[in-house]
């Protein structure tokens, strides 16, 4: 047991956050349509050119956990990558919408390449960020503490970036928007890089043998498949709820303010139960506060429907209920990933949390980029009709069901998968029990 974190140091490290949940939400909310919209790529193809960049770091992450593992940097373990990694993603952010959208290939090639170079510099960054608290703090309650800071802060990086973004694109352009965003992910980055300055370490012996063979261990830890699966399935179940958004508010509730007002719905509820699940943790632990948080994911997509016959109120409404739950789905797992990573430490000795991480942000990687592959295949299934920026098409009712089911009904469907995977999860009343981490 260790005494609590200096508030400094939970401060610093949530601002890490910034940039983790700026990447993760403003390609998701933005890239498919730019593609699809402004550039003029098929729906399909728009699918893959957003999904491929993303899949490439379930290779890297893993590689960058390992490396951080072996860092011998006087600066420490982990905090030298979040400066040099987080600023080239910042810097790649901003050109990846400052390239040529015609000719069209030309275009696609442009943000395939860039988006490829911002997952590559993000493994970098996320890797070491969400490997930290394991080694911050040896603490099974002061992790969950540390993780509502981050997912406070993680809340109001999606609502400001969710929310200005499309239109600073709207307003200035696509590049302005890359500019505009590419400076909210190096404040969030120098932020986390300063703050968590001096912090405690707790790094323990580095693990021996080669990546596969640490990649082994940690896929035959029963713990850690549970939870992870369980989090890459929701993390593709909201990444298809964001990329949605835009397509919902333009074609089924026409209305170019809805675009703002769902991330508004969805991010202010989240900001206001953070501290509740926090203290739904103290004293019913984290697996049963994640159970509560993914029903309200799975009641809130399942509302969400009511976006296909334009209620407005019903879909706010709905929105808000996934934020609820989002919130919880955020506090509770990435609490637990230390609880599993620390107790792999305790029981063998040798510290492999860069690889346990590396594999988690692959995941939760991965995850978020089948979300806007997972909507691409409904759009095309349904004859999505894709446009250049100066085109206005009008879309078949197939395309506009299909957007409804997308934003609704298939997420749903995947977090209630992910809940049957999650009682395979049973660190938690050990370490409860134990009242050890």
């Amino acid at each position: 047991m260790t005494t609590q974190l200096p508030a400094r140091v939970r401060r610093g490290y949530a601002l890490g956050s910034v940039a983790t949940g700026t990447f993760g939400t403003v390609p998701g909310l933005l890239l498919l349509p730019y593609l699809t919209d402004t550039v003029g790529v098929g729906a399909a193809l728009a699918g893959v050119l957003v999904f491929a960049p993303k899949a490439w770091d379930v290779v890297l992450n893993p590689i960058a956990g390992r490396i951080s593992d072996r860092s011998r940097h006087p600066g420490g373990r982990r905090r030298p990558f979040l400066v040099r990694a987080g600023l080239t993603l910042a810097v790649l952010f901003a050109v990846m919408f400052a390239g040529p959208t015609e000719p069209r290939a030309l275009g696609a090639a442009w943000v395939a390449l860039a988006f490829l170079g911002c997952a590559s510099a993000y493994a970098f960054f996320q890797v070491p960020y969400v490997a930290m608290p394991a080694e911050l703090t040896l603490d099974y309650t002061e992790r969950t503490r540390l993780m509502t800071w981050r997912v406070v802060v993680l809340a109001l990086a999606i609502l400001v970036s969710g929310a200005t973004a499309p239109i600073v694109a709207d307003e200035l352009g696509h590049g302005a928007m890359g500019v505009y965003v590419g400076v909210v992910i190096a404040i969030g980055v120098l932020g986390s890089w300063w703050g968590t300055r001096g912090a405690p370490d707790h790094p323990g012996e580095t693990a021996t043998g080669t990546l596969t063979d640490q990649l082994r261990l940690v896929g035959a830890n029963p713990d850690f498949r549970a939870v992870l699966l369980t989090f890459v399935l929701q993390a593709a179940a909201i990444g298809t709820v964001l990329a949605g958004v835009a397509y919902v508010s333009d074609h089924l509730l026409d209305s170019a303010a809805a675009n703002t007002l769902l991330f508004v719905a969805f991010v202010g509820p989240a900001l206001l139960v953070t501290p509740l699940w926090e203290r739904y943790a103290a004293t019913r632990g984290k697996r049963s506060g994640y159970v509560v948080a993914t029903g309200f994911l799975i009641a809130g997509m399942l509302a969400l429907l009511g976006a296909h016959a334009g209620w407005l109120a019903v879909t706010y409404v709905a929105a808000a209920l996934v934020g609820i739950g989002y919130a919880g789905a955020q506090v509770f797992p990435m609490a637990m990933l230390p609880d599993v990573a620390a107790d792999d430490a305790r029981r063998s000795g040798a510290n492999r949390v860069g690889v346990f991480t590396g594999v988690w942000t692959a995941g939760e990687t991965l995850g978020l980029a089948l979300g806007p592959g997972i909507l691409a295949l409904a759009l095309t299934a349904g004859g999505y009709v894709s446009s250049t920026g100066d085109e206005t098409v009008t879309q078949p009712d197939s395309a506009r069901l299909a957007i409804a089911v997308g934003f609704s009904l298939v997420p749903a469907a995947l977090t209630v998968l992910s809940l049957v995977l999650l009682r395979g999860y049973r660190l938690d009343d050990r370490l409860r029990s134990a009242d050890v981490a």
